[in-house]
This record gives structure tokens, sequence and C-alpha cells, in this order.
């Protein structure tokens, strides 16, 4: 049962919900059901959702691998004698030699946040490599 609207393009009612869709519709746009069969003359649609581009782990990992050079080098031993010294006193001395220039001055003006975010710094730093990058 075929229907004209008034831009003149024919319309068929789909048969599992009923609203109006074209003539030559396979699927309703509405409830996305299969009204039709698909007809010989129609191109068969395949879908290959398989990735074997392996450029892209590459690229990823190349990037990712680089970005830990790109830092200054520090010494861990440097680092927590510095650390060490904020907790009898003298704190963000180990925010300047990684050169977190504001955050020292905060250390130094807080007193290392009140010596717990010193404790916490001096913790992280045991659990860094010798050499590591800021």
């Amino acid at each position: 049962m075929e229907t004209l609207i008034e831009n003149n393009e024919k319309t068929k009612f789909c048969k599992h919900c009923g609203s109006k869709i074209a003539s030559d519709a396979v699927i309703c746009i509405n409830c996305g059901r299969q009204v039709e069969e698909i007809k010989s003359n129609q191109p068969n649609i395949v879908i290959n959702n398989e990735n074997t581009n392996n450029s892209v782990n590459t690229a990823t990992a190349t990037v990712n691998s680089n970005i830990g050079m790109m830092g200054n080098t520090k010494n861990k031993t440097t680092a927590i004698i510095l650390c060490l010294l904020g907790l009898i006193g003298f704190a963000g001395f180990h925010k300047f030699y990684e050169g977190k220039i504001l955050m020292g001055i905060i250390y130094f003006l807080t007193c290392g946040f009140f010596l717990i975010g010193t404790i916490v710094d001096l913790i992280c730093l045991l659990g860094k490599p010798k050499q590591y990058y800021v």
C-alpha cells in the first residue's frame, strides 16, 4: 500500500511499527527492523570490523617512550637529601632542585605544607629510579 505525501515522494507503512517510510526502504528508520527482503539488484553491504593496522600501536609506543626523555635528568639521592632538609626546617629545596619554582616557594612559606607535603614527597622520591626525569 503506497501513498503520496506533499513532495510527491512515494511512501509506505512499516509492518512492525506503522510509521511512514520511503517506498523503496528495506529497513524502517523508526524501529530499525527489516521491512522488505533485499532485492538482488541492490549491492551487498559487507561490514568488516577487523583492524589489522599495526602502525598505530607502534607510533603510540614511540611517542610514549619519547615523552619521558623530554625532561631534565635529576638525581634521586640529591632530591632525597634536599627533601630531608625540609624535615628539619628548610622546606622546599627539593622542589627548587626539580625546577618547580612556584611549588618551592609555597613549600618554603608553609614549611612543606606543615611537613605533610614533605613527607609525601619523600615517600614518592623513594619509589623513583636513581636517575629520573622532571
